[in-house]
């Protein structure tokens, strides 16, 4: 794991450090009661039910007494302190049988058997015969019965050490996921509020389908992070200490010789890691492509079937898929070869080790052999360990894929965001002024030495051949970019002195396919402003006229709309658009081709709200259409970067330079009449004559024009497809 995505993660973690500690302490409980398991097992085995071959003498006392053959006996070790002990006897296990022997027994282990009443053990060469008898099962009974309560006793312990691990279990798997799900909720915020904050160039490189991508996919493999791989790896390491501290106390040095599988596990993590990132990275990468042509697909699905492209699509789609389920591959054989194998390679060197020992004492080529209550122990809580082991050695492949997306989403958040400034300032009054403006993208200068004054309440129109720098003029008046030269001014201040957020606070804009999101009619308008009562709401709609092309809505303004406004028409949603304008109330509009899409039907209503919107206000025009900026207080001209011709629309008909040749070109009249105030007042009846009939076409059909999306076939990727805001935090 880098240091810094390691670091950054723990800077999460600690937002709900009292869950994640909470679920530490219980996994510890937890696992503390799960151990108390074999050694209570040991007990029992040394202690009560192996303990019966220890030696009994006999006693006076009855409490705690095995009554044989009219005598009473006890266990050496029930004796008290300076208690007077009688004959010893012993009971040995013989086969399935037990014996007893009233006398002492010098030698007890080596080779057993019973015949004829006695009882022979063989070690090496040497024999040794005692006189016995074989117990009955209710004779042998009442030496096991003063062990009895004892028994029950542990095995209540081992009840109560069950019920409680039980609860720790639960309340570590809770407490761990639910402080997994507040730190990836609270990532994600960051990271929405950060794409938010996100310069306007930066998409322009970036496809959305990528940028959806990091928010969900990748914050839900790190979600994986904290949720499988932190539950499985502190559990294993929190169970893995635990059980190191419970072989160490059963057996110093069969301890110190398990030691060994630690150094092999944490080298085999460090080289799963180095094969498994590669193809990860790939993997995820892939994954962001993949979201991203679908992404594409789905927003030009029109322009797919028009030009019958689906063939081409689906083979793009197909190689990236194919790609990415062939690196899928590799990471499955990755862990198809090395999870599992690796724990039973551990597990058969760990148990081939116990068993070297526990051989070689009983050739006697060590020291004392252990009591078979600490083999059965030890092997028990052998096995505890690879459990743990399995789960952080199959959650590897989950731990490098969530720490190539941790990657991800850090990389993202590292993209420099612009600053948020809380406030707001009071709405200028719209005196803008570009003084010696130039402005290149990246190398080549796209404005040069652009000057011009608009005064509060002026329209400027910005007209020129696609690429003459009419929407890089308004980019750089929104401030999604900043020019390299020059200062842009409003009311007398530079846009940089002003914040970012505070400047758009008061600018509205309409783009020529606007952008309606899902929700309703109203709240399109309102944008879920809290400034923005629905009687401004209701008031905006009216004044631009949609009331008029609404009207058939079952449901009126709380009709429901979906993603982009799709089934409403071009003239709907611009009028909507118009109205999403006039209510929050701009010192500066931006009109963007805003008529271009509207059919002729519904152009003279359009025009109407055009007038409405544009009062009181300082507005800029962008337009190909030249009989919409006729009554523009200036018309800027552009080609190439630069401003060639300026004034009013009846001055630049008198120049009859570029912006004469235009109109003349869009009105038909081109090489007819050469002469500019002629032409120019040819035009003037000829447009006369047209709003004339449209209104009267509009004013008898008494209906509005509701045919869905006239715009959907439009080419995608114009830059024309953005969310027309008007107001609010940019």
């Amino acid at each position: 794991m880098k240091s810094n995505i390691g670091k950054r993660l723990f800077q999460y973690a600690l937002t709900s450090k009292a869950g994640f500690i909470a679920a530490l302490i219980a996994l510890t409980i937890g696992v503390a009661a799960e151990l108390a398991g074999p050694f209570i097992a040991k007990t029992m085995i040394d202690d009560h039910m192996l303990a019966i071959e220890k030696p009994f003498y006999e006693t006076t006392s009855v409490d705690g007494t095995v009554g044989y053959a009219g005598t009473h006996f006890k266990r050496e070790d029930r004796f008290e302190a300076g208690e007077p002990k009688g004959r010893e006897a012993r009971i040995l296990q013989v086969d399935k049988s037990f014996v007893f022997i009233d006398g002492t027994v010098q030698v007890a282990d080596g080779n057993r058997s019973f015949a004829n009443g006695t009882l022979t053990v063989t070690r090496g060469s040497d024999t040794f015969r005692y006189d016995a008898k074989a117990l009955t099962a209710d004779e042998l009974y009442s030496f096991y019965k003063p062990e009895m309560p004892g028994i029950f006793q542990l095995i209540g312990w081992y009840c109560f050490f069950l019920v409680i691990s039980i609860f720790a279990e639960f309340g570590k798997t809770y407490w761990l996921q639910s402080s997994a799900n507040k730190v990836i909720q609270k990532l994600r915020l960051d990271l929405y509020a950060h794409i938010q904050r996100l310069p306007v160039y930066f998409f322009d490189n970036l496809p959305a389908g990528k940028v959806v991508s990091r928010v969900t996919n990748d914050t839900e493999a790190v979600k994986d992070l904290f949720v499988a791989v932190l539950s499985n790896f502190t559990s294993g390491i929190v169970t893995m200490a635990g059980v190191y501290v419970a072989l160490f106390l059963l057996d110093f040095r069969l301890g110190l010789i398990s030691l060994f599988i630690v150094p092999l596990l944490i080298l085999w993590i460090v080289l799963y890691r180095k094969v498994a990132t590669r193809f990860n990275t790939i993997i995820r990468s892939r994954l962001s492509e993949i979201n991203a042509i679908i992404n594409e697909s789905i927003q030009g699905m029109s322009i797919i079937r028009v030009f019958r492209h689906q063939k081409q699509t689906q083979h793009e789609f197909e190689e990236l898929n194919d790609d990415y389920m062939k690196h899928q591959n590799k990471m499955l054989n990755l862990n198809a070869f090395t999870s599992h194998n690796l724990v039973n390679v551990l597990r058969n060197l760990a148990f081939a080790v116990v068993l070297w020992y526990f051989g070689a004492e009983a050739l006697g080529t060590t020291g004392s052999a252990v009591s078979l209550g600490v083999l059965y122990a030890f092997v028990d809580v052998l096995g505890r360990l690879f459990q743990p082991m399995t789960g952080m050695v199959n959650q590897l492949a989950v731990l490098d894929a969530s720490i190539v997306s941790s990657g991800r989403v850090f990389e993202l958040m590292d993209e420099t965001g612009e600053l948020v400034t809380d406030g707001t300032m009071p709405r200028y009054k719209g005196l803008v002024e570009f003084d010696d403006v130039t402005f290149a993208y990246k190398k080549d200068a796209v404005l040069k030495h652009i000057s011009f004054t608009a005064h509060p309440g002026q329209t400027v129109a910005l007209v020129g051949h696609t690429g003459s720098g009419k929407s890089s003029i308004i980019n750089l008046l929104f401030r999604f970019y900043d020019p390299q030269k020059g200062t842009i001014t409003i009311d007398g201040t530079s846009v940089k002195d002003i914040p970012k957020q505070w400047l758009r606070h008061h600018m509205g804009i309409v783009l020529q396919d606007p952008y309606l999101f899902t929700g309703t009619v109203a709240s399109n308008v309102s944008l879920g402003d809290s400034r923005i009562t629905r009687e401004q709401v209701n008031k905006a709609l009216c004044d631009v006229g949609a009331d008029k092309l609404l009207a058939h809505l079952p449901q009126g303004f709380d009709e429901p709309v979906i993603e982009k406004g799709s089934t409403l028409s071009a003239g709907q949603r611009q009028l909507i658009s118009f109205a999403r304008a006039l209510a929050f109330d701009p010192a500066i509009l931006i009109l963007d081709e805003a008529t271009a899409n509207i059919d002729t039907e519904t152009e003279a209503l359009i025009q109407s709200a055009l007038e409405v919107l544009k009062k009181g206000r300082t507005t800029f025009i962008i337009a190909h259409r030249l009989s919409t900026i006729r009554s523009a207080d200036q018309i800027l001209v552009l080609h190439r970067g630069e401003i060639v011709e300026r004034g009013n629309h009846d001055e630049l008909m008198a120049q009859g330079g570029r912006y004469f040749q235009m109109y003349q070109l869009q009105s038909g009249t081109a090489g007819t009449d050469t002469n500019p105030s002629s032409s120019a007042s040819s035009e003037q009846e000829a447009l006369l004559a047209e709003k004339t009939a449209v209104a009267a076409g509009a004013a008898t059909s008494g209906k509005a024009d509701t045919r869905a999306g006239t715009s959907s076939l439009q080419k995608p990727g114009t830059g024309q497809n953005g969310p027309g805001l008007a107001g609010g935090s940019a």
